[in-house]
This record gives C-alpha cells, sequence and structure tokens, in this order.
C-alpha cells in the first residue's frame, strides 16, 4: 500500500486515518499510516497545545497531520451571540418538548455543554493553527473545502501539505485553482458531511478532474480490499475516518454508544441535517427521525442548527439515552462489530490489500495467456 504521495510523506501505508481522538492519531501513524487529529472540537489553544504535545511525545517521530473546518470566506463582525439571537423560539421549545419526551435529565448546574459550533467559527480556526504551527505538522486538511488563501500559502511557507475534501468534480477542480496540494475525494458513503456522488463514481472523476494532484479515496472504505479498489481506480490513498470509532484507543463518551456502533448495519445511518443544519451521515436515531420529521419544525441553517442543538446533545450523551444516542459515521459501520486496536486494523487492511492484488494478479495472468 505505497504511493507516491505515501513515499512524499514518509509513510508506510497510503492510509491517512482521520479521528478527534490524540490517542488514535498517534496509533495510526505508529502503525505505518498517517494520523490526522479533528480540530473542530479544540475551542481553547491550551487543550490543543496539550493534545499535540501527547501526540509529539507518542508518535515515535512519524508524520502526522491535522484537520480543521474553516470557510473559504471571512464573515466579519459576527459573534456566537449575534448567531444564537437568529434561533427562532419555536425551534428551541421543540427541542425541550423532545427531550422531555424523552425523559432527559438537564446538566448540573453551572456544567458547560461540551463541543460547540464555535470551533466553526474562522477565527477559532486561526487560533488553532497558530498553536498547530509550532509543530511538525506535515499535513493541513480542511472540511470546509479550500481554506483561504493565506493560510495555503502559510502552510506552504513550513512546508505543509493542504488537503481539501470534495464531494464533486467541480469542487475538486476548485480546489486545485486555489493552490491545493491533495483532494479527498468523499463519497456518498461516508460519515459526517457529504455530498451524493458514491465513491465508486466519484473518485475516477476527481483523479481525472485535477490530475496530476494526488487524491485521496474516502467513503465506505473499511478494508484492504476496498483500498485495494479505490488505488485501482486512481487514487494515491484513501482517507478513514469511521473506521477508527471502535478501535480501543479511541474515547467515545458512551459505552452504549459503542454498542450501538458494533451492532449497526450498514442500513443504519441517514444523511440528516439534525447535527449542524448541513446534511451529515450519522446514526439513524430517534432524534434524527424527530427533526426530518416533515411534521416537525425542521433544521436551521448552518450554524443555527448546531448551536440550537449542542447542550441536547451533550445531554443525551452524558446520560446514555439510548433511542436518542447517535453519532456521525459511515454505512462502513456494517463492518465495524468488534473493538480492535488500531494495529489489528492495519493487519486486517494489510492482509486484504494483498489478497486483493494476488486475485487481480491472477486474474491478468490468465489474461495475457488467453
Amino acid at each position: 500500500m505505497q504511493t507516491e504521495l505515501s513515499n512524499t510523506l514518509g509513510v508506510q501505508y497510503a492510509v491517512f486515518g482521520f479521528t478527534p481522538f490524540p490517542a488514535v492519531a498517534a496509533a495510526i501513524s505508529r502503525a505505518g499510516g498517517f494520523g490526522v487529529l479533528g480540530a473542530v472540537r479544540y475551542t481553547a489553544p491550551d487543550d490543543l497545545k496539550r493534545d499535540l504535545d501527547w501526540i509529539e511525545a507518542h508518535v515515535d517521530g512519524r508524520p502526522y497531520g491535522l484537520d480543521v473546518v474553516m470557510p473559504a470566506k471571512k464573515v466579519e463582525g459576527v459573534t456566537e451571540a449575534d448567531i444564537e439571537a437568529m434561533i427562532p423560539e419555536s425551534h428551541r421549545q421543540f427541542v425541550k418538548d423532545t427531550l422531555a419526551q424523552y425523559g432527559v435529565p438537564e446538566l448540573a448546574e453551572g456544567e458547560a455543554s461540551g463541543w460547540r459550533i464555535t470551533g466553526w467559527m474562522e477565527q477559532v480556526a486561526r487560533s488553532q493553527l497558530d498553536v498547530a504551527f509550532d509543530y511538525p505538522i506535515k499535513l493541513l486538511a480542511n472540511a470546509l473545502g479550500s481554506p483561504p488563501a493565506d493560510v495555503v500559502d502559510r502552510a506552504h511557507a513550513r512546508g505543509v501539505l493542504v488537503a481539501a475534501l470534495a464531494g464533486s468534480a467541480r469542487h475538486a477542480r476548485k480546489h486545485a485553482d486555489a493552490g491545493i496540494d491533495i483532494v479527498v475525494a468523499q463519497g456518498y458513503e461516508a460519515g459526517g458531511h457529504t455530498g451524493e456522488i458514491a465513491s465508486m463514481v466519484l473518485t475516477p472523476e476527481v483523479v481525472d478532474a485535477v490530475a496530476p494532484l494526488p487524491v485521496l479515496a474516502a467513503g465506505g472504505i473499511g478494508s484492504g480490499q476496498q483500498v485495494a479498489a479505490a488505488l485501482a481506480l486512481g487514487a494515491q490513498g484513501v482517507w478513514l475516518g469511521s473506521l477508527w470509532l471502535t478501535t480501543t484507543e479511541a474515547e467515545l463518551p458512551s459505552p452504549r454508544l459503542i454498542e450501538k456502533l458494533l451492532a449497526a448495519g450498514s442500513g443504519d445511518t441517514v444523511r440528516s441535517r439534525a447535527l449542524t443544519g448541513k446534511p451529515a451521515r450519522q446514526l439513524r436515531t430517534e432524534w434524527t427521525d424527530a427533526w426530518d420529521d416533515p411534521a416537525g419544525p425542521g433544521t436551521l441553517p448552518m450554524p443555527l442548527q448546531g448551536l440550537l442543538v449542542a447542550e441536547a446533545v451533550s445531554r443525551i450523551q452524558k446520560y446514555e439515552v439510548e433511542p436518542l444516542l447517535g453519532t456521525p459515521v459511515g454505512q462502513i459501520v456494517g463492518r465495524m462489530n468488534s473493538e480492535r486496536s488500531v494495529r489489528a486494523v492495519f493487519d486486517d487492511l494489510t492482509r486484504g490489500f494483498e489478497e486483493a492484488v494476488d486475485r487481480i494478479n491472477r486474474i491478468a495472468g490468465r489474461s495475457e495467456g488467453q
């Protein structure tokens, strides 16, 4: 599983692993892949510095990267309070009524509500970069497309490659025009925010659209055979996120959530706007059903929806209210049926990859002899 891109970055396998958990990112890099830490939950720079210090101490000198969420266009003068004021009272009441219906307790007085949409605001992402560029990161990825031009220039000045996710060939070409080094072709099957084109169609389209830029395939990939297929479609590696959620190094907040992931099939996810206001693939729950029900008020646009539901999601997770409990995850959840170490995942990936390559070689050999 070596490609020109993996050789450029100095990794053994062309497997790029996105994760919000520092221990998982470090384990991916130690196993021979390329760990990428998701920064969206770090609203305090000191927290990100603490975890990057930890990764530095546990990555054994292997390369790693950071994933931020920042819009290409800046909105001046808008605060979180300004955004909060735009949320209709009817939507706030719907949240209260839904939580009451399932008996979800309140948070303790003064307890923080966990993740907030502030991690999506440009000033927060820039503060994350001020921290990250003091570390020897090798890759900066942006989940909302091409980052602002000055951020791309800043990364390149430090020898850091820049990657951006794309859900269509049109988006990919915009990234190429913006000076991006790597395009992540994220198919419909992927967890989190994703478009409407499946990976089998999207990957070769993006490869052709941005050649000779390297492309990573993302969405629905969780086996070595699928890695081989991605490389056969022209990708120079794979971008895996969901697969790491049930690894032993992950730090999911709820044992019941882990149980739900292990029990879920590939048909148990849904693209819903319930979490952030943009279509994001996640476990289907009674929470997503409530928001997608035509009889309800409907979701709000980003970032209003994220602010609206932040406390509710924290309460659901803290008290493990099973019918409402979910998380972003891709259709590959159907293969995530046991807790394994990151190393064990890599063992399975490499074994499956070798089997797939041997199979194709046998087929090609027979063809040549005819």
